[in-house]
């Protein structure tokens, strides 16, 4: 097994766990890591995920010993499937943290890129060097990329193939947070813990808008916040939380319904 799974106070933890190949990418993993998805998905206790990597990196990227002699069509064929698995996370129902503990280099760069929020150990390494090897950025790096941190900073890193630190991803918008490496997932947890306390469904309906606004105009990106604002009226959460609000009160616990 590459990939571990766990759950605890209703955070599940996927934990990439191929430390003797820096935890690279080959079909395997990415195999193991769409089946832990697809188990978060489904995981009624899961309210968070948060992704990480055993060992001294997050994913130091796709497997060059497995992509070294593949042909354009095998090529096609690898890069769709890493792409599906990448996108299964960013349309995950659940928030989704990276929990960046080391080298996040190509493919492991664009695995944290999909997930919501990314948070960096200060020993963490991003970076696109795929032009060194004389490849594009597989697994939608010249995507999220430039949505994330803006066209020209993302062209500057796919350009050169320099990587660079923690600070410099804090700087440019990449990550939110950069903490001491043996506080990382405490962080994370804390987060995590935030977040699940919240109601559910309000949690959730937010991503939805957020994800669906970034791929469109303001005005329709607008519509479908209001779509969501609305379908949360009809909830059980919404009724407690309001009326507590009103008279000073603190519900104990939503119900997510």
């Amino acid at each position: 097994m590459y990939v571990l799974y766990e759950v605890k106070d209703h955070v599940a933890v996927l934990t990439i766990d191929r430390p003797d190949a820096l935890n690279a990418l080959n079909a395997d993993v990415l195999k193991e890591l769409e089946q832990a998805v697809c188990k978060a998905e489904n995981d009624q206790d899961a309210y968070v995920l948060i992704i990480t990597g055993a060992g001294r990196a997050f994913v130091v990227g796709a497997d060059i010993a497995q992509m070294k002699d593949l042909n354009p069509e095998e090529g096609i064929a690898f890069g769709r499937f890493g792409n599906y698995v990448f996108l299964k996370i960013e349309n995950l129902s659940k928030p989704v943290i990276a929990a960046v503990n080391g080298f996040a280099l190509g493919g492991g760069c664009e695995l944290a890129m999909a997930c919501d929020i990314r948070i960096a150990s200060e020993k963490a390494k991003f970076g696109q060097p795929e032009v060194g090897l004389g490849i594009t950025p597989g697994f939608g790096g010249t995507q999220r990329l430039p949505r994330i941190v803006g066209s020209s900073k993302a062209k500057e890193i796919i350009f050169t193939g320099q990587n660079f630190g923690a600070e410099e991803a804090l700087k440019i918008g990449l990550v939110s947070q950069v903490v001491p490496a043996e506080e990382l997932m405490d962080a994370a947890m804390d987060m995590a813990g935030k977040i699940a306390k919240n109601a559910q469904i309000a949690v959730r309906r937010s991503k939805d808008a957020i994800n669906a606004g970034m791929q469109c105009d303001i005005r329709t990106g607008i519509s479908g916040e209001i779509q969501a604002f609305a379908i949360c009226f009809a909830t059980e959460d919404r009724k407690d939380a309001m009326n507590a609000f009103v008279n000073k009160e603190k519900i104990a616990a939503f119900k997510n319904k």
